[in-house]
């Protein structure tokens, strides 16, 4: 099955929700219902990324948490990173969630986040702290890795080998085949420009992207524009078997048998990916901004997690549906390209300059 335009990011289905007689209030009210609340503890606002659940998750945690939740968009992870940053103190929410690991560390360096951390943490989700911290506020929600996809049908009917790692895409037989995403525009794309500098070192990140563009890479400013407008499994005016996504875009290139996908993630060129949510420091709601948070580790929330937002869940204990487990599996632990939060906060700047300079983004 194709997916359809932006499937992986914002397709959804409804989360569930609890009858009202059931709903709990959570955090510091101690009341058995939203309604008994005062007025202004009552409602509670979610920052979020625009690839986001709103509505389904707005409905689902009000009844979770018996507080009015209110969820607002504010970009993609770059964007609601610094609108945080910039309105420290005096927060656009009381809660956020969907900064990733690429710019966790622009949180804490400018004390936006508070310090909270849910007091029962799903099994496992311990190993995606930022930088190993579990102090820091950033609580882990989900994760992920973007990778090379490719589209294995393509191949198989041109006759050519399939590629297998960074080198191989700068190889002549892959000429023009494969489409990049700008790190400056897209947070998909600095999560690969992320591990190319992992793989490659800060003195050669630069002259292997050189090389992707001098054999014909083509470089798109949004996933939705490289996955859909160029990719030969996106859409129908694809013409390029080759494309930076995720390891869990194959989950949904699956045939209607369910017995094969049409692509497949290279993990060797995976670099992980982990969001964060936490309580925004000057919140208006502390204590319905908690209780939002502990939702989103709460197992009701962390089973949603593949079907809504195509990422793994943190609680380990959650089973992934069966299309994952047989075409998408997680790329095993020290294989893929990473930096730490710090790293990729103290380097960035340079890099993108640096790429800037090598082919003129």
């Amino acid at each position: 099955m194709t997916p359809t335009p932006n499937s992986h990011r914002v397709r959804h289905r409804a989360l569930p929700a609890l009858a009202l007689g059931a709903l709990l209030c959570l955090g510091a009210s101690g009341c058995a219902s939203g309604a008994e609340q005062a007025p202004d503890t009552k409602t509670v606002t979610l920052a979020v990324h625009d690839s986001f659940p709103n509505d389904d998750f707005a409905a689902a945690a009000s009844a979770a948490t018996g507080y009015d939740v209110q969820v607002v968009s504010a970009g993609d992870g770059g964007e609601l990173t610094n609108k945080l940053v910039l309105t420290q103190g005096a927060p656009i929410a009381d809660a956020f969630f969907g900064v990733d690991n690429i710019f966790a560390s622009r949180l804490i360096d400018n004390d936006v986040v508070a310090d909270y951390a849910p007091a029962q943490l799903p099994e496992g989700a311990e190993q995606f702290a930022v930088d190993g911290d579990p102090a820091s506020g950033l609580v882990a929600v989900d994760h992920g890795a973007t990778c090379i996809n490719i589209d294995t049908a393509w191949f198989a009917d041109q006759g050519i080998s399939e590629p297998r790692t960074y080198d191989d895409l700068a190889k002549p037989e892959y000429r023009d085949l494969t489409v990049l995403l700008d790190p400056t525009a897209s947070s998909t794309g600095a999560s690969f420009l992320v591990g190319t500098v992992a793989e490659f070192g800060e003195d050669g990140f630069a002259g292997y992207w050189q090389r992707l563009v001098d054999n014909g890479a083509r470089i798109e400013q949004g996933w939705s524009d490289a996955y859909y407008g160029q990719f030969t499994q996106g859409g129908e005016a694809g013409t390029r078997p080759i494309v930076v996504s995720y390891a869990s875009s194959p989950a949904f290139t699956v045939d209607e048998t369910g017995t094969a996908s049409s692509t497949a993630a290279l993990l060797d060129t995976c670099t992980r990916q982990v969001e964060y949510a936490g309580v925004l420091r000057g919140a208006q709601n502390e204590a319905g901004a908690e209780a939002v948070v502990d939702y989103l580790v709460s197992q009701e929330f962390q089973q949603t997690i593949p079907d809504a937002m195509y990422m793994n869940p943190v609680d380990a204990a959650v089973e992934l549906p069966s299309a994952w487990r047989e075409f998408a599996p997680s790329p095993a632990p020290g294989r893929t390209h990473d930096l730490s939060s710090r790293e990729i906060e103290s380097g960035r700047e340079e890099w993108l300059k640096a790429l800037s300079e090598q082919i003129g983004l």
